[in-house]
């Protein structure tokens, strides 16, 4: 099955969230470039995109730590729920009709 499901969206969403909080800051150090740090300032940026990737990857872990035993319980009950409700909207969303056509035909052909 194509797609990653819950896990996905949550790093996509995580990433996206830690890397526009990332951008401000970095925005706030604007300082820099014009103080002669321009090196300074892109190792800082490549550093604080490669922590954002790393805690994205371990989103999960933080939503069961933010507010134990709720968040453990609500990551399951999303684990649980997304397929069901949610999986078939963001495929629709991110993939064409063309391509969700030829899926049906291989899965038809794989069936025979």
């Amino acid at each position: 099955m194509r797609g990653g499901g819950l896990y996905a969206c949550g790093f996509a969403l995580t990433f996206v969230v830690l890397e526009a909080g990332s951008i401000i800051e970095d925005f706030k150090q604007i300082g820099l470039l014009f103080d002669g740090q321009v090196i300074s300032f892109f190792l800082n940026f490549i550093i604080d995109s490669f922590q954002n990737t790393l805690q994205a990857f371990i989103w999960p872990a933080t939503i069961a730590q933010y507010a134990p035993p709720f968040g453990a319980i609500g990551l399951g009950l999303a684990f649980l729920l997304f397929p069901v409700l949610v999986k078939k909207h963001v495929e629709a969303w991110l993939f064409s009709d063309d391509e969700l056509a030829e899926r049906a035909v291989s899965k038809q052909a794989k069936e025979k």
